[in-house]
């Protein structure tokens, strides 16, 4: 991997901040990154699958994407 000299500064700090290793903090960081793309993937799927029985039960709240500028919901 390639980074400048001030990219290079941040994650030296930030493995620093976790007692980390650059090598450890590093290895971590792709861990972490792969968890968290599962867990949104997992969320997602789950609001997906409760959508319905929410619109049904909320029927005059408006999504965001959906709402005008200044527009709240019910």
């Amino acid at each position: 991997m390639t980074f400048t000299e001030e990219e290079m500064e941040g994650v030296r700090a930030a493995a620093a901040a976790e007692g980390k290793s650059l090598k450890q903090y590093m290895h971590d960081l792709g861990v972490r990154e792969m968890q968290r793309k599962r867990f949104v993937a997992g969320a997602v799927s789950w609001a997906d699958r409760l959508r319905a029985e929410f619109d049904e039960a909320f029927p005059d709240e408006i999504p965001p994407s959906q709402r005008g500028e200044g527009v709240t919901a019910a």
